[in-house]
């Protein structure tokens, strides 16, 4: 009688904890660039009755370098493939879960209001950024950054502008600095752009004049909920898709 009382007790404290982790919102890691569409996403999921998930958003370069620290997360969302490369090498990617979420392409943007174009050719392309400032997240880690050097060395570029760089923490950052003036052009993403009200697309990189903008997606093996691979599955469904396409990602 008493294992049978132990045991229905031991079972009544399971039940809550067993609760608790089904309902737990997800923590998702996520590139800067994919604030408003995924705070769309999350919104939506939501609504459907779902923990509404906690979205934590800086470059892709720090977010991999919490988790591989120790931090604790559920899902991660990468600007580029090298930084969840990273992430995988560690072990901390479970398997069976990474997949491309979106795509992306680069633009040269200014403040809104002007009519310059920026012609995103070797010559021209230098005269014109290395003139002044050029506002870009740092090259030398984050995802926006690398694209963007990529870009400027493959157009024969960057040895002209690169002094003129100011390198920001993330590609937000750089978009800010030329909302506020504080740079008269800056590279971003095509959906930085759409999102900022203060600026305009001045140029558009050619796809191949870098490596392709991808951003890959993971459920990180500290994942403690299962809400976590169900708002994973959701993004990747049409109905998260679209989504991102509203926000103006690229397809997979």
């Amino acid at each position: 009688m008493r294992l049978l009382t132990r045991l229905l007790l031991l079972f009544v404290a399971f039940i809550p904890a067993v609760a608790s982790a089904q309902s737990r919102a997800p923590l998702v890691l996520a590139a800067a660039s994919l604030q408003e569409a995924l705070t769309d996403a999350a919104d939506d999921w939501a609504r459907a009755g779902h923990p509404r998930p906690v979205l934590s958003f800086a470059a892709s370069s720090a977010l991999a370098r919490q988790i591989t620290a120790g931090a604790r997360a559920d899902l991660f969302v990468s600007a580029d493939t090298d930084w969840m490369d990273e992430v995988a090498r560690r072990g901390m990617v479970a398997r069976g879960t990474r997949a491309v979420l979106a795509r992306n392409r680069l633009v040269v943007v200014a403040r809104a209001g002007g009519r310059s174009v920026v012609a995103t050719r070797g010559a021209a392309l230098a005269r014109v950024l290395g003139a002044g400032p050029l506002a870009m997240a740092d090259p030398a880690s984050v995802p926006a950054g690398k694209y963007g050097e990529a870009a400027l060395r493959h157009l024969g570029a960057w040895d002209a502008i690169a002094p003129r760089v100011v390198r920001a923490e993330n590609v937000r950052a750089a978009l800010a600095l030329v909302e506020r003036g504080a740079a008269p052009y800056g590279i971003v993403y095509a959906t930085d752009a759409r999102a900022a009200p203060g600026v305009r697309v001045a140029g558009i990189f050619p796809p191949r004049s870098h490596p392709p903008i991808v951003y890959p997606i993971a459920r990180l093996t500290t994942a403690a909920t299962p809400e976590a691979e169900a708002f994973r599955r959701f993004l990747l469904s049409r109905g998260g898709q679209a989504i991102l396409l509203r926000r103006g990602f690229a397809r997979p």
